[in-house]
């Protein structure tokens, strides 16, 4: 059976002689690709699909791991890791499928994390849910917190002129969306955060920029889209050389704000809008935490 020889390969791994780490003060972790079985006999053949799902799925764990600064991907034990993940996947019936995980602490040659986990679904959605579980599961096991899922939602602009444009200009549209990709570049770095996509959100109030004045309702959003918190922000133009920034944060399940940061009158063009997100953000959330 699949997951009995990983299980076996637990046990083999465990007695594998440890390794000193190296001046690097990041802790070391090697992590092997997961292997995947589909013993559900569909007639489709799906191989391609799972070769790619996998792939995606082993993409979004070592970012998840390597973001946070505290550890580093290494290749093996002998190139420095402390710890080894390992796992595998099989495919049971048409909407069940197994993840075998395990941690080894290779210094301690012990076996920190084993657990098999049941997921339903065989799509990209729900091969992503089951990544962002099993990431702050093993997240855990390492000893560091796991990163928040995090929705930040477009930037919207406000617009306190005397005359603004009937719509959003593509000039200001451009800008606003060079704010958003910085925040969130900001964010994903940090390590602090796990970027939830919010491409699929068509509420009403998203497709009208209107989420600052919505009561709240990016938070159920976020829900749905699988996250813990959610983010949105917002550029007040007081002049065409005067603005001001503000973000709010939310818990997704109970819609309370965890934090905002609003900041005085800058001056600047509108491309300097992205610059003072950053640092409002960086400033306000990240290092204050």
């Amino acid at each position: 059976m699949h997951l009995r020889r990983l299980i076996l390969s637990v046990c083999l791994l465990v007695v594998l002689p440890a390794y000193a780490l190296g001046a690097e003060t990041a802790v070391g972790v090697a992590m092997d690709d997961f292997s995947y079985t589909d013993t559900s006999a569909e007639p489709a053949n799906q191989t391609a699909a799972h070769e790619r799902r996998l792939a995606a799925f082993m993409a979004a764990l070592r970012q998840d791991i390597g973001g946070d600064r505290r550890y580093r991907l290494v290749p093996s034990a002998q190139d420095g890791a402390a710890f080894k993940v390992i796992g595998g996947i099989q495919k049971t019936s048409t909407l069940v499928q197994w993840a075998k995980v395990a941690v080894i602490d290779v210094g301690a040659r012990k076996v920190v994390m084993d657990k098999l986990y049941t997921f339903r679904g065989d799509n990209d959605e729900s091969w992503e849910r089951a990544e962002i579980f099993v990431s702050r599961e093993i997240m855990a096991a390492l000893g560091a917190p796991a990163p928040i899922a995090l929705a930040v939602f477009e930037f919207e602009l406000e617009d306190n002129t005397a005359a603004p444009a009937a719509g959003l200009a593509a000039a200001d549209a451009s800008f606003l969306a060079e704010v958003t990709g910085s925040v969130r570049d900001a964010l994903g770095q940090s390590g602090r955060y796990r970027l939830v996509d919010v491409g699929s959100a068509n509420e009403e109030a998203v497709k009208a920029r209107a989420l600052r004045d919505c009561g709240g309702c990016e938070a159920a959003m976020a829900q749905r889209l699988g996250a813990d918190q959610s983010l949105i922000g917002v550029v007040r133009r007081v002049s065409r050389t005067e603005y001001t920034l503000g973000f709010q944060v939310r818990d997704a399940r109970t819609g309370t704000v965890l934090a905002r940061g609003d900041s005085g009158l800058r001056l600047g063009a509108d491309y300097s809008w992205k610059r003072g997100a950053v640092r409002l953000v960086s400033d306000r959330l990240i290092e204050n935490q």
